[in-house]
């Protein structure tokens, strides 16, 4: 009895770290693409060495809209300096997930833009608010976070997208 107790308690302390977001590596969830397929996160998550932004969005957050336009304006220099690739993670549920391709469209982003109805993808990241910005390296693995957005963040992001760029972490 005394050993089933430690198990599970050891069981219940294995959980609280995955979800406090104390993870190295994107889980393995299903989302969705534009097209309504399938496809699994780690596939979608691979850029070879160079960084990779996660970024967990929806169509009625402003700050989350505010931030991907403030991207928007600067993402191909900094592509070309630093290989990044930014993919946003749409939460719109099923209700809303039509909305989400026009909305794009609309915006103009040139980014990678996959959907999370089911919100997996964004429980097994413990994302609780939104805008909620990662940084990866090009294999997935999880540098840094933010949640939030205000005007200049963009700017803190370059600095450390360019570290990993350079360095492969931060």
């Amino acid at each position: 009895m005394k050993h089933l107790l430690s198990a599970i308690a050891l069981l219940f302390a294995f959980t609280a770290i995955a979800q406090s977001g104390n993870f190295k590596k994107i889980p393995a969830v299903e989302i969705k693409n534009l097209n309504g397929q399938t496809v699994t996160s780690t596939d979608v998550i691979q850029n070879g060495e160079a960084p990779i932004v996660l970024s967990f969005w929806a169509t009625w957050c402003k700050p989350c809209v505010t931030e991907l336009n403030a991207i928007k304006e600067v993402y191909e220099e900094w592509q070309a300096e630093t290989g990044v690739k930014l993919i946003a993670i749409s939460i719109d549920d099923p209700r809303n997930a039509a909305r989400v391709k026009p909305f794009i469209k609309g915006q103009m982003w040139e980014y990678d833009i996959y959907i999370d109805e089911n919100s997996d993808l964004r429980r097994a990241m413990n994302v609780n608010n939104i805008p909620h910005t990662f940084l990866l390296n090009g294999k997935g693995e999880v540098l840094w976070q933010h949640t939030g957005y205000i005007p200049g963040d963009e700017d803190k992001l370059l600095t450390l997208i360019r570290k990993v760029a350079k360095d492969g972490t931060l």
